[in-house]
């Protein structure tokens, strides 16, 4: 039309079909509204097919009849249908907003950009848009539930799509969209995806597992029909209205427990799970206790997720059993709201019964932990750690402890005393000291158990080891290490860049002051005086570089380099020849030196006991005897120290102040080979003559921290 509005379309059978399944949950939906969407989102793909050669628009239908099935809201079945057509088609969010309301325009924009994340690209890149897309979801949990729909549709139809880009999807779909679902409660469909994913990366170990299932039934027989009914006439026994279901486990799921355990098919608990489905809380543990009267119960194999809830509000008895023929089987117990919540998740939250949003008791805000995770993101300064982060959150299973006042802590597996102090507050994880677990003290490194009891020791010193990072397994905790560690260098290379400047300007009798270290900043583009002083103790500027900003004009000796001598320095130059110190040995006033001339480069100058002037044996008319003139002292000349020092706080920068002491400037720093007991320092130090140098290497080895200090000298002639 003139106006820009979609063609008037004749509605299709099933949109009528579609907009009553929503009114037998929600009387209140708004029909008109459910089927205009189809109709626009009808035409708007048009003739467009996907790779299977069916008409597009299946696929939108597709996820709303899987969105239809959770009895979401309108706005969210809307969104469903429309979800592809600004990414697909013609259509624009203004024109979305004009004829469905802001609220459908925002979630269909929402789902846009999530498709628009490439997810699967390089590992940095990956981490923006992770964040990014935790953002979306924050905004409106509705934009992930659709999006999950779809790309759970896509993956259902998969097949038809080249090899690569099915392997790429899988490989995206396992590492982001599945930990995603299941993250958020959706287990059944994190299941489907995982499966999926699984025939497709690994279509020999699926057939496997496969091959071995059929082979155990064959031998076990019915196993679930006769487990179902044993536990239906129990319950019926005692008085307890249950329903009982009995499944096969997926095939990924087998295959991950296989993979875990390392143990034998057979043995394996739970490729057979079977529910018991109550009225009520209290029928639930009534329930276990018939179980358990009935059937041996396997040590080490129950867990209470009723009285202790994972955090995505996940509850449910678990309990594995020694059934038919010793056969081990689990057996998952929980009222009918808990199952609710246990297959649907978050969608639970916007669920409708009789036109009303219906509120279940157990459904947990994932909400929260979206907060909690993006206040924790917002914090990092690596992308790399986002993405580290995110998945530590998503991709692990729980425990739980308690603090020694019984609060619940809710840990990952593999936590440690160290992962518990920084999930209660960072400042405690950053003074930790010590743990008792259950009463005794235990290493830092160790791997807490569901239910022990966790007393956190700490000490106002305290700070954070790097080595800490190894130890833990939160993103929380890993980020407030990483973040502290970060600090101290910082807050080290400034001290270290202090010293460095006071050298510097103490050389050419000038003082150190705020004001002066300001204006070098803003003279060498620093953002302020301190991001400058990181600079100088990171080795990335040099003294004389501040000095120069400041006081350009008392450099004019360093503008010829730290490497050359002026001609009247040396004697014994004939007229014309210029005269250049030696990269390999950097001769100082006060040593014998001796010169080699080169065509075209006057003289380079040598110490006498250079073991480079070896090569010139044979060339003894490019000798020259040279001495040092009477005031070549007062000049500038580097001398390279190789120092071994214990690995001590506060070791390395006593031995800058040393040096700044001795009205020396370290031009260059490097730390090579660190141990945990001691490391290797090389430096560069501009001195005045030999002697100079001689009283800073004593001054070095009276510290009691340095094993050896010693001049290098190059071994390769630079010409």
């Amino acid at each position: 039309m003139a106006d820009g509005s979609p063609e008037p379309v004749l509605f299709s059978p099933r949109a009528p079909d579609l907009a009553a399944r929503v009114r037998a949950y929600n009387p209140k939906s708004d029909s008109a509204l459910i089927e205009a969407a189809y109709a626009y989102a009808q035409h708007a793909h048009g003739e467009q097919r996907r790779h299977s050669g069916e008409p597009y628009f299946t696929h939108p239908l597709a996820v709303a009849g899987m969105v239809v099935n959770d009895q979401l809201d309108d706005a969210t079945i809307v969104t469903a249908l429309l979800h592809d057509t600004v990414e697909d088609t013609g259509s624009t969010l203004p024109e979305i907003r004009r004829l469905f309301g802001a609220e459908v325009a925002d979630l269909v924009n929402g789902v846009t950009k999530l498709t628009n994340l490439q997810l699967s690209s390089k590992e940095t890149k990956q981490a923006e848009n992770f964040h990014k897309l935790i953002l979306a979801m924050a905004e409106d949990l509705r934009v992930v539930l659709v999006k999950l729909n779809d790309r759970l549709h896509n993956m259902r139809t998969i097949k038809h799509m080249r090899p690569e880009k099915q392997v790429q999807k899988a490989q995206e779909t396992m590492d982001i969209y599945a930990p995603l679902a299941g993250r958020m409660g959706m287990q059944s469909m994190r299941e489907e995806l995982e499966d999926l994913c699984f025939r497709i990366l690994n279509p020999e170990g699926r057939s496997s597992v496969i091959r071995r299932f059929i082979t155990l039934k064959n031998e076990t027989g019915d196993v679930i029909d006769r487990t179902v009914e044993d536990i239906e006439n129990l319950l019926t026994a005692a008085g307890i209205d249950a329903l009982v279901t009995g499944r096969e486990k997926k095939p990924f799921s087998i295959w991950r427990k296989l993979d875990e355990k390392d143990g034998e098919f057979n043995r394996l608990s739970d490729i057979f799970a079977f529910r018991i489905i109550t009225k009520s809380e209290e029928d639930c543990y009534a329930a276990l206790g018939l179980v358990h009267r009935r059937w041996n119960a396997v040590p080490g194999r129950f867990k209470d997720y009723i009285s202790q809830p994972k955090s995505n509000g996940y509850r449910s008895i678990h309990t594995t059993v020694s059934g038919r023929k010793a056969r081990r089987v689990e057996i998952q117990i929980r009222t009918e709201e808990m199952h609710e919540v246990n297959e649907t998740g978050v969608a639970a939250h916007w669920s409708y019964r009789d036109g009303i949003r219906f509120e279940n008791p157990f459904a947990a805000d994932p909400a929260n932990w979206l907060q909690s995770l993006r206040e924790d993101l917002d914090t990092a300064e690596n992308p790399s750690e986002v993405l580290e982060h995110v998945k530590l959150e998503m991709f692990s299973d729980q425990v739980f402890c308690f603090t020694p006042k019984g609060r619940v802590v809710k840990l990952p597996r593999g936590a440690t005393p160290l992962d518990f102090a920084y999930a209660i507050h960072t400042n405690l994880g950053n003074s930790c000291v010590g743990a008792k677990v259950d009463g005794q003290r235990r290493p830092l490194f160790t791997r807490l158990r569901n239910g022990q009891s966790v007393e956190i020791i700490s000490a106002p010193g305290q700070t954070p080891q790097a080595s800490w990072a190894d130890l833990v397994v939160t993103g929380r905790a890993k980020t407030a290490i990483r973040r502290f560690a970060r600090l101290e260098e910082r807050a080290s290379q400034i001290r270290l860049g202090r010293e460095f400047a006071r050298a510097a300007l103490d050389k050419v009798d000038k003082s150190l002051s705020d004001r002066a270290m300001a204006t070098a900043a803003e003279r060498l583009n620093f953002s302020d005086a301190d991001d400058l002083l990181r600079a100088l103790g990171a080795a990335e500027v040099t003294g004389n570089q501040i000095v120069q900003a400041l006081y350009p004009e008392l450099l004019s000796l360093e503008e010829l380099g730290p490497n050359t001598t002026r001609k009247d320095g040396v004697i014994g130059l004939t007229q014309g020849q210029s005269a250049q110190a030696a990269p390999c040995c950097k001769p100082l006033p006060g040593e014998r030196i001796i010169g080699i001339t080169w065509r075209g480069r006057g003289v380079q100058v040598h110490a006498i006991d250079c073991p480079e002037l070896v090569a010139f044996d044979e060339s003894p008319d490019r000798w020259v005897d040279l001495r040092w003139g009477a005031g070549e002292s007062l000049g500038n000349h580097t001398a390279d120290l190789v120092t071994t020092m214990a690995n001590d706080a506060g070791v390395l920068g006593r031995l800058c102040s040393l040096i700044g002491e001795h009205h020396a400037n370290i031009s260059d720093i490097c730390i090579e080979d660190p141990k945990p007991d001691f490391y290797v320092v090389r430096l560069s130090v501009d001195v005045r003559d030999v002697t100079h140098l001689s009283r800073i290497m004593t001054a070095i080895e009276a510290d009691s921290a340095v094993t050896e200090v010693v001049r290098e000298r190059r071994s390769e002639t630079r010409s």
